[in-house]
């Protein structure tokens, strides 16, 4: 896997969210081979922006490795997966393109079902019929979803579930490009999410707020985000989605972990709109196509097309992260473990969290 990366040009859509900056300190690390080139391509100047300035004062990417020409290597690009122009002028000469571009808020998608169609479904679209329709020499695309799309109850994971579908029918269109998935819970501490509202609920003194005491979701640091993906890479079949093997926790055991023993209170406020109580990562359905990859599953794909004769028997049920769940022991442990609890140096902070 270390050479996954090595002298590919790669684009990054929606690069300077939490994943994509993970994954360019990643690349330019050499982690997984070291790319020629990498493009960040966004829609946000201002991010783009900070991100740029933040590179460009360093001597090195990183504190461990020393690449003295990483400004070279590194370019950015304003741009949209919306729009099928800026997109088409985005993928000369790429070898991999990872679609981490996403609105992904379940209230905000409810709300705005249409801007979720937009950049979830139609960005997708626009990836597949830019490299149809130019002959773009593109080897690799990722579809980076989530659970949510899993049986979806949800705007953002049906978006989703749209977009894994997107990508995968695009390996019949575009047969010179391989088209593949990534799928995971909740990232810990990414921008959004519930570990950096906690902290600002116990920072204000409370009450943290936990939806139902039934909660569950699958806990996933941002760097093992990007080692699905540097895996799917190296391994997938076109169509296939790679699923990590990751743990699971009830909601009010990360509550209790991160207030510890602080006299703050806990309120149950209910399920916010299209949440579910516990999450899905392989369906029953899904089941039946899933294959064992050591650290991680393999849902082989649904279309006849793309289908191949496996060696080994399909999982053949559901993954939920409900099905085992961690003790608060565990829960309290893999917290500490990343520094994400109240005080610790690196607590509250996303990006660069886990890298």
């Amino acid at each position: 896997m270390q050479t996954v990366f090595q002298d590919k040009s790669v684009l990054i859509t929606g690069g300077t969210g939490s994943l994509g900056k993970t994954l360019t300190r990643q690349l330019l690390a050499g982690q997984y081979g070291l790319p020629r080139k990498i493009i960040i391509f966004s829609r946000d100047e201002a991010k783009q922006h900070f991100m740029r300035v933040a590179y460009s004062t360093l001597k090195s990417p990183t504190d461990e490795v020393i690449y003295d020409n990483f400004r070279r290597l590194l370019s950015f690009r304003i741009g949209d997966v919306r729009n099928y122009a800026s997109l088409c002028g985005a993928l000369h000469d790429i070898d991999i393109v990872i679609n981490a571009a996403a609105l992904k808020q379940v209230p905000s998608c409810e709300y705005f079902v249409n801007e979720a169609c937009l950049t979830n479904i139609t960005g997708a679209a626009n990836i597949v019929r830019a490299i149809e329709e130019h002959n773009f020499p593109v080897e690799t695309v990722v579809g980076v979803t989530t659970d949510k799309a899993c049986l979806p109850v949800n705007a953002m994971g049906m978006t989703k579930a749209l977009q894994e579908r997107m990508f995968i029918a695009g390996n019949v269109t575009c047969p010179n490009t391989r088209f593949i998935c990534t799928r995971y819970g909740n990232v810990l501490a990414s921008r959004g999410s519930v570990i950096p509202l906690f902290h600002e609920q116990i920072q204000c003194g409370g009450p943290v707020t936990i939806t139902t005491p039934d909660m569950t979701r699958f806990l996933l640091p941002l760097s093992y985000a990007v080692t699905t993906i540097a895996t799917a890479i190296k391994q997938a079949q076109p169509g296939e989605t790679y699923i990590p093997k990751i743990p699971a926790a009830r909601i009010v055991d990360v509550a209790k972990a991160l207030i510890g023993d602080r006299g703050i209170e806990t309120k149950i406020i209910g399920i916010r709109p299209g949440e579910k109580i516990h999450e899905l990562m392989i369906s029953p359905e899904e089941g039946v196509r899933a294959y064992d990859r050591g650290d991680f599953f393999a849902i082989a794909p649904m279309l006849p097309e793309l289908q191949r004769k496996e060696n080994i028997s399909p999982r053949g049920r559901s993954y939920g992260s409900n099905d085992s769940v961690m003790t608060f022991e565990e829960t309290k442990a893999l917290l500490q473990k990343y520094k994400l609890m109240p005080g610790d140096d690196r607590s509250g902070v996303d990006e660069e969290m886990l890298a």
